[in-house]
């Protein structure tokens, strides 16, 4: 296993000795139009990081310094690291004037700093150089350089090359960006103090595809990542014992099959109850225009985002914190070519956007897995623009008690309900207007009802699809969500309001 080790770091070795002889950002982003990329991507990069002002930055895979100066400028310290002698070099000449900064030639496999030592870590195309046991050995320590709640920010080409640079050979290792997700999210480290042993881990911030290679070169393998330490409290953990909430997701109700399964009984594209029916019906509600900005959250596999842009003309920001989700929504973004189209794995709760930034805030069937809802609608209010609207269908209840059963698949899906009053009382406490909290449960039923004729009518394409077990577990669903409806435990809310 050491050899192994040792002859692909010689491979790595070799290949950047032979694009970097010059130092130039053409050989270091191995694209004969680095100049006019690098131009574009970088405040695009930059926007996604947080607050730089007086934290400690440490660079990894600095390269010639593309980010370096930027880092610098606001950052009270910038640790550089990079692999090959004449990126380094070059980094420090155009740089190392700037001050607070220092700069280290090293393999980051090998690399030793201190514990809690950074704020943030910043690394631009450099895990895709590593095997698997690398990346994840590597990430064990970067939780250990991270101060508590520091973030990593990482950014690889998923799935093939994208630079048009001639290679003799290519180590590259282009994962799919759902496998970033598992190799970073099955990451901890423990430290012993006062209280006994503490375990870290990362959770998701966001996840988003580059749109400057969409834009420029139409591709969307390139994905960006920003994630924050955090504490993992074994008491705390999530449905089924796994470490977050997004693994829960990702590995249980949303699992790629799971997702696809819904998708038949809601038609191409969509997740959530009615599919093209309901969608059209609600969104005409918005009364869309051309260059509007759209946020969707919880946008599922994004069939209601390519329907608002395609149909109104408006820009969409689609966000799910399922990377199952948000990986087949990407998969179809490719084939609709969209630019207007974005989607990014994130966590609404910890997202932020600043102050009026877009015309809607859009949501359907999602915000039923928030416990603090009014926390995110007050800042569904603050980022939407002053007349902007916000319009939500979502899972609802009856008045307790509950029927045992209705509690325990609450329980069991790790739902946080209200009533439709009570929803509708959020969104007046958050600070909108025009605030209509309606009852949808009638059209609910009948939507189930129809939904379950098709899967009548689909049977043998289904189980063709799938199977005989998946379809029996679809309809058995399906039929548990109408009787709960029926006898008042369950119900569906459609709420629209405005920001003055």
């Amino acid at each position: 296993m050491m050899w192994d080790n040792m002859e692909k770091r010689n491979t790595m070795n070799a290949f950047w000795k032979e694009h970097s002889q010059n130092a130039t950002v053409e050989e270091m982003m191995l694209d004969s139009k680095a100049q006019q990329l690098s131009k574009h991507e970088l405040p695009e990069i930059l926007e996604i990081l947080p607050n730089l002002e007086g934290i400690d930055v440490l660079e990894l895979g600095a390269g010639i310094g593309r980010y370096t100066r930027h880092l610098i400028d606001k950052a009270h310290h910038v640790t550089a690291v990079d692999f090959m002698e004449n990126f380094l070099k070059k980094n420090k000449e155009q740089n190392s004037h700037l001050g607070n900064a220092e700069f280290i030639q090293a393999d980051v496999t090998q690399l030793e700093l201190p514990e809690k030592r950074f704020d943030l870590i910043f690394s631009n195309w450099l895990l895709m150089y590593l095997s698997d046991e690398e990346l994840c050995s590597l990430a064990e320590k970067m939780l250990s350089w991270l101060r508590p709640s520091g973030y990593l920010f990482f950014r690889e080409s998923c799935f093939h090359q994208s630079g048009d640079r001639k290679r003799d050979f290519n180590p590259t290792h282009y994962r799919s960006s759902a496998l970033y997700n598992h190799l970073m999210a099955s990451v901890t480290w423990s430290e012993s103090g006062e209280n006994g042993e503490q375990s870290y881990g990362f959770d998701m911030v966001l996840s988003r595809t580059v749109q400057t290679y969409i834009k420029m070169k139409n591709i969307q393998n390139q994905v960006c990542w920003l994630m924050q330490k955090v504490c993992r409290d074994p008491v705390q953990q999530h449905q089924g014992g796994f470490s977050t909430f997004q693994q829960f997701l990702d590995n249980q109700q949303y699992t790629r099959r799971g997702i696809l399964r819904y998708e038949k009984m809601f038609g191409f594209g969509y997740v959530s109850t009615g599919g093209l029916s309901t969608t059209k019906e609600f969104v005409d509600l918005l009364n869309l225009k051309p260059g509007e900005i759209v946020l969707d959250v919880g946008c599922g596999i994004g069939g209601g985002d390519f329907y608002m842009a395609k149909t109104f003309g408006v820009d969409v920001l689609g966000m799910d914190l399922s990377s199952n989700m948000v990986d087949i929504a990407m998969e179809r973004a490719v084939s609709e070519k969209l630019p207007s189209v974005q989607f990014e794995v994130s966590d609404a709760t910890k997202r932020t956007f600043p102050d009026s930034t877009f015309d809607v805030v859009y949501s359907r069937d999602s915000i039923l897995h928030i416990s603090d809802k009014l926390k995110l609608f007050r800042n569904f209010h603050s980022w939407l623009k002053p007349g902007g609207k916000v319009l939500i269908s979502d899972y609802c209840c009856g008045e307790k008690p509950w029927t045992p059963a209705f509690q325990e698949y609450v329980n069991q899906r790790g739902y946080i309900l209200y009533t439709p009053q009570k929803y509708g009382k959020f969104l007046e406490e958050a600070g909108f207007t025009n605030v209509r909290a309606e009852d949808r449960t009638a059209q609910f039923i009948s939507v189930i009802k129809a939904e379950l004729k098709r899967a009548e009518e689909i049977q043998g394409e289904f189980i063709q699809e799938f199977s005989q077990e998946d379809f029996d577990e679809i309809v058995n669903g399906w039929t548990e969500k109408l009787q709960r409806c029926e006898n008042g435990d369950q119900r569906w809310g459609l709420f629209y309001a405005t920001r003055d």
